[in-house]
């Protein structure tokens, strides 16, 4: 939205947002959160008809009614691709996601290619006004007195998602945080997005993100949290609970790392109790398990890892014995310790154009 296509009132609210900043509050560590059940699926709110299998898992959009699929997808990486490429693969994984009952979504102006190929592919589907899309924006503009850059970003995703309303506007990677917040409060309030998060994927940064939720100031955080990277216990998902704050997952699968340990191993013989039938259902059940997680974000450009993926929302969850037992499997095979020190998507290249920028960034150094 141009200066010359909003009225008055609307600017002066949202510079009203932005020259009252941020006030990052600092907080205690709450008691930890204790596992809960998890509600049959039902139908969504009246605003998004979006008819699905019955016996997936959902969870609750904290503070409202509304309830989302456990299991995202994501499209870092994986739905970039150089123009021109072909990419039919990454319609079918859309249409085997959504065919299997997925409906959430992740997306960035900064993943290459991977926010026009998402928009192009559920658009043609039809299936855009039914999908719950979080996308985000990186403004490292002339802040304060401008936010041409971050309106520019905003408008330029709603144009590849053919989208006149996000659910989910994210801070991506807590980039200048204290000014992007309040502006999206004001995109908030003018009704272009439902829903106010910040993202990270370092848990050096936790930090930050738990005094975001404690000091009231998001709706949602997304954050790395899997069987391996368990930091976000420690503050970030007590916070949530406890504030009624979502939260997404990042890298629940550790970009294929968690696959490149196991292996050539079978599951454990435990595993079945659950329903479990391959590695990415063991791992993903594991994120999700835990009740202050709102949806993990798989990604993959394999149409049949995405069914495999997707069927972590069927049948029993762990409790927190088993949840302790699965850590504690993993714990015994080589490597697991090890893991971070690992390159991410060992053994697959994705020649996209974060990949070529990456590249080109090498060179030079």
């Amino acid at each position: 939205m141009t200066d010359s296509m909003q009225d008055t009132t609307t600017s002066t609210t949202r510079r009203s947002f932005i020259g009252a900043g941020l006030g990052l509050a600092a907080a205690l560590a709450g008691e930890e959160a204790g596992l809960g059940t998890v509600s049959p699926a039902r139908s969504q709110t009246p605003e998004r008809p979006a008819p699905q299998p019955s016996d997936i898992i959902m969870k609750t959009v904290p503070g409202t009614n509304e309830q989302v699929p456990a299991i995202g997808l994501g499209t870092f990486m994986t739905f970039d691709l150089l123009p021109g490429d072909k990419r039919d693969h990454l319609g079918e994984v859309v249409r085997r996601f959504w065919e299997a009952g997925g409906r959430v979504f992740d997306t960035s102006p900064l993943y290459g290619t991977g926010e026009i190929n998402l928009g192009a592919f559920v658009s043609s589907l039809g299936i855009n006004d039914q999908i719950f899309l979080a996308d985000k924006i990186w403004s490292t503009g002339e802040y304060l007195g401008d936010d041409s850059h971050a309106e520019h970003s905003l408008m330029q995703s709603m144009q590849r998602m053919w989208r006149n309303r996000i659910d989910i506007m994210q801070c991506h990677s807590l980039i200048n945080v204290e000014v992007i917040i309040p502006l999206m409060r004001a995109w908030k309030k003018e009704g272009r997005i439902r829903f106010i998060s910040a993202t990270h994927h370092d848990p050096a940064y936790f930090g930050i993100l738990a005094d975001l939720v404690e000091g009231g100031s998001v709706d949602f955080v997304q954050v790395h949290y899997s069987i391996a990277t368990r930091e976000a216990e420690e503050r970030v998902l007590k916070a949530a609970a406890e504030h009624g704050v979502g939260v997404f997952v990042n890298m629940p699968l550790e970009k294929a790392r968690l696959h490149k340990v196991v292996a050539g191993r079978a599951l454990p013989g435990f595993a079945a109790e659950l329903g479990i039938k391959t590695w990415s259902q063991f791992f993903l059940k594991w994120v999700i398990s835990h009740p202050a997680i709102t949806c993990a974000l798989q990604a993959t450009s394999n149409p049949d890892h995405v069914a495999e993926n997707v069927g972590a929302l069927r049948g029993p969850l762990p409790d927190r014995e088993m949840r302790a037992r699965m850590v504690r499997h993993m714990e015994t095979i080589p490597g697991f310790d090890k893991l971070g020190q690992m390159p991410w998507y060992p053994d697959k290249h994705y020649a996209g154009l974060i990949n070529r920028a990456l590249g080109a960034t090498r060179a030079r150094a």
